[in-house]
């Protein structure tokens, strides 16, 4: 079922307001084996909107239209798909009389324009709004269903709901689109597609076809398996498998096929481990410890985190040496090496992280260019240090070493435990 989307109103072309209807509706009709390929916002134009219409229904198997089904003449979604019908517009004398009642029972005389609402396209199915007084409609044209929703989301997504219920999902079964979401770190967007696509391309002509989506997002890549099946359980088998070929081709730079984050799969095999972490952050500001803290029951495994932006707080809290601090400067290796050590010390953690860097906009040098990112990690009396070149604005370094810490642990841990596997199998 291909499905066009189609928001109608001025004030979504606007900085202030923006269209969240149709991610709700894209995420129900894609349960039941709607595709949505396109989907538009519309100003108070007729028009352009008639316009925009009569293209849809040359391919689309659904049009949703949501908002201008209000009682005031910039309301023109009844008038658009009347026109482009050629069903004329009448007085629906059922709607009339429920607008009367629910002015009624708050007190309010009904205005002369809300007769407007009560105007339905020859032939349309009347939608009850228990929830509003604009009512929705629905109409066919040849091989093209349209409904008309309200636009305020809690009027929308039971009238949705209800469209889906009875009308949708019994043309669909069990059928429907069902989605993996794959996470990556520690590769860039063009060398995990090259290792992906010689696997995933063939997956578009085998029996439950699997489209796939690469995007890239910021310290991570994500991997969108979407399967279009009959059942839920034949989609989960094709998916099961799909995920299992990338996973091989892919190895440990995929760090979650459950829509986990970083920070809950590092806290995850934490508690696992039965470790404890302390982390002494610089350029970070404490964001890492504030992500890790983020997961439920963190405390099991965060001992304490440590803000140490300046020199004598890199002295003062981790007892870091400052003779280092002169002779390499505070980004460097040795001192992010120095932090995770006294902060692992310092509190008796197994594992100890240190970050430091130059987030920007100024204080870079050629030699150390803003995005300068180092970061430590110590494990028992392992010590892994990296010095990374990071870019993009203030923020996004600080969200990128935060990102980069987190992996590195995590790839420590998985190292460690693979060589604890090899030798209870020795």
């Amino acid at each position: 079922m291909q499905v066009f989307l189609v928001a109608v109103g001025s004030e979504m072309l606007t900085p202030f307001r923006l269209d969240t209807n149709s991610l709700v509706i894209t995420e129900r009709l894609n349960a039941i084996g709607g595709d949505v390929r396109m989907k538009t916002v519309v100003g108070d134009d007729v028009e352009e909107l008639v316009r925009t219409l009569t293209a849809s229904f040359a391919w689309a198997d659904l049009v949703v239209i949501t908002g201008g089904l209000g009682p005031t003449e910039d309301d023109i979604t009844r008038d658009a798909v009347s026109r482009v019908l050629d069903a004329p517009l009448e007085i629906d004398e059922g709607i009339v009389e429920g607008l009367r009642e629910r002015f009624a029972k708050r007190g309010i005389k009904m205005a002369s324009n809300n007769m407007r609402q009560a105007m339905v396209p020859r032939g349309a199915v009347v939608l009850d709004n228990p929830n509003g007084s604009a009512p929705g409609l629905w109409m066919e044209r040849g091989s093209t269903s349209i409904v008309l929703l309200p636009g305020p989301p809690r009027e929308m997504t039971p009238m949705l709901d209800a469209v889906i219920r009875d009308r949708l999902r019994p043309l669909a079964e069990d059928a429907g689109l069902f989605r993996r979401v794959l996470k990556i770190t520690g590769r860039p967007e063009s060398e995990v597609d090259a290792i992906a696509e010689p696997v995933y391309k063939k997956w578009i002509s085998q029996p439950v076809p699997i489209s796939t989506t690469i995007l890239a997002v910021l310290g991570q890549i994500e991997l969108h398996l979407t399967a279009s099946a009959g059942s839920r359980e034949a989609a989960d088998k094709a998916l099961e498998s799909a995920v299992a070929e990338l996973q091989a081709v892919l190895g440990p730079s995929v760090y979650s096929v459950d829509g986990r984050p970083l920070e809950a799969v590092v806290g995850d095999m934490l508690r696992q481990s039965h470790l404890t972490i302390a982390i002494a952050e610089s350029c970070t500001g404490g964001l890492l410890t504030s992500r890790l803290t983020d997961v439920p029951g963190s405390s099991d495994y965060v001992e304490r985190g440590f803000v140490c932006y300046s020199n004598r707080s890199k002295t003062e809290l981790v007892g870091v040496d400052p003779s280092l601090i002169e002779q390499h400067g505070a980004v460097s290796e040795p001192v992010a090496s120095a932090m995770a050590e006294g902060a692992a010390s310092r509190t008796g953690s197994e594992i100890g992280i240190g970050i430091t860097g130059i987030a920007g906009p100024g204080g870079g040098t050629e030699a150390k260019p803003v995005g300068t990112v180092v970061v430590a990690v110590k494990v028992h009396e392992g010590l892994t240090v990296r010095t990374f070149r990071l870019f993009g604005s203030r923020e996004m370094v600080k969200f990128q070493a935060a990102q980069a810490a987190m992996n590195m642990l995590r790839l420590e841990l998985i190292r460690r435990e693979s060589g604890a596997t090899r030798r209870a199998a020795g």
